[in-house]
């Protein structure tokens, strides 16, 4: 199983969205500063997830939200109502 995930920080409310196959683990990774680009933003906590059965799935959505701007605001719009987070 393969996970497309999008993070908010406590820090500033910015997000990132990755892909993992272990999410927990990916997670406390980014939260040890092992992500040179959100050090500054730890904490980081899950808002979202969704699961694929293929890397390549997963990687194609990853992708989809990180270069289409439509996709990732509705996207944002339904798992943040109250607030624009793009």
């Amino acid at each position: 199983m393969f996970f497309v995930y999008v993070l908010v920080s406590k820090v500033d409310l910015s997000t990132y969205v990755g892909f993992t196959s272990d999410l927990e683990a990916r997670l406390k990774r980014h939260n040890a500063g092992e992500t040179k680009s959100l050090r500054s933003k730890i904490p980081l906590v899950i808002a979202y997830y969704e699961a694929y059965r293929t890397q390549e799935m997963a990687i194609a959505r990853e992708q989809e939200l990180k270069k289409n701007r439509s996709a990732k605001e509705r996207l944002f719009n339904r798992i943040f109502p109250n607030g624009p987070f793009v």
